[in-house]
């Protein structure tokens, strides 16, 4: 009698469905809680994005081929928002996938293909950064919008050619089929046997990590070797007055570089660990962790705007004047973004 009333405690996702999973019973203020955190997440990255769109689309200063790539990452990340989070957001609170098996295999395809391509967009944000500061005589000959617009469309392709390729082919799943029978009904997530596991993690976070620290490593080093030089002239030329403000530009320098990476790294490494460590032991990763593991993730797309637009002051100027509705003033779009 213990047992059946051990068992009537549980509430589970699809009630008399055989192999259904345990449906969350979190309090009304824990639910709550949990909801206004994953709206406000949406809400800040469809708001940090949009506004990257409004202000390259709108203002012909930002027409330049970085910015090209700024808003097609934009793009990606407002999707992510628009299309992935809310639906994780019910999966995350309730413990339960409502929307059917079809709907589900959409979901973790397009879940797949836009946060690769937001990683892809950022090895070649990084690539074009490269170029600026390790080629700046050739930058202008080598990137153009046209190269820019090739970079994205070859982005977008081969992270579709990815993740709906692996998902709808079912190639991750090969071997698990004894294993996939122990998935209870009502669960919606991607898993990798071992082989796709160390593939995916490779393609999608160790090997674009790689190049972005390479080529990071090269900007700081290559613009530390320009700050010296300047700072060598001026002192020649001004004595010491100049030494500060290339510590400053120094300083700047490897802050906004380990920015970039520590994000990147504090969103996707622990994401994509466990693509490799989960299939080795067995798929027993606690969903709670499994799902923070997402939503961490996720969090990069509320982060690249800031890391990627907020850091250029004339962003910070589009900002104000969409803010303020001074967008619609006549000649917006030509205004002078520089800030003296």
């Amino acid at each position: 009698m213990s047992d059946d009333f051990s068992q009537e405690q549980f509430m589970y996702c699809f009630p008399g469905r055989n192999a259904s999973c345990v449906m969350e019973q979190f309090s009304f203020r824990t639910s709550f809680a949990l909801y206004l955190v994953f709206v406000s997440g949406i809400l800040v990255t469809i708001l940090g994005n949009s506004l990257v769109i409004v202000s390259i689309c709108h203002f012909k200063q930002l027409h330049s081929p970085t910015n090209v790539l700024i808003l097609s990452l934009a793009l990606v990340d407002l999707l992510v928002a628009v299309i992935v989070m809310p639906f994780s957001a019910t999966r995350t609170v309730h413990g339960c996938w409502f929307y059917g098996d079809t709907f589900c295999q959409l979901h973790l395809s397009f879940e797949l293909f836009l946060t690769t391509l937001s990683i892809f967009h950022l090895i070649c944000i990084a690539v074009d950064r490269h170029q600026a500061i390790c080629n700046p005589l050739h930058y202008s000959r080598k990137i153009t919008i046209s190269v820019a617009v090739m970079m994205v469309c070859v982005s977008w392709v081969l992270a579709a050619v990815y993740a709906y390729g692996v998902i709808y082919s079912k190639a991750n799943m090969a071997g698990l089929e004894d294993i996939s029978e122990s998935f209870c009904l009502g669960s919606c997530f991607v898993y990798f046997n071992p082989l796709w596991g160390m593939l995916s993690s490779a393609f999608c976070f160790f090997f674009p990590c790689t190049v972005m620290v390479y080529l990071y490593t090269q900007i700081f080093v290559v613009a530390k070797q320009h700050v010296r030089k300047i700072g060598d002239k001026n002192n020649c030329l001004n004595g010491r007055g100049r030494g500060g403000l290339i510590k400053h530009s120094e300083s700047k320098a490897a802050k906004t570089l380990s920015i970039v990476l520590g994000v990147f790294i504090f969103c996707w490494m622990p994401f994509f660990m466990q693509f490799i460590i989960d299939p080795l032991t067995g798929f027993h990763i606690d969903p709670y962790l499994l799902e923070a593991l997402y939503w961490l993730s996720y969090l990069n797309s509320a982060c690249n705007p800031i890391i990627y637009a907020l850091f250029y002051p004339s962003f910070k100027k589009c900002f104000h004047c969409i803010i303020t509705l001074k967008i619609f003033s006549s000649n917006s779009s030509t205004m002078n973004l520089s800030v003296k």
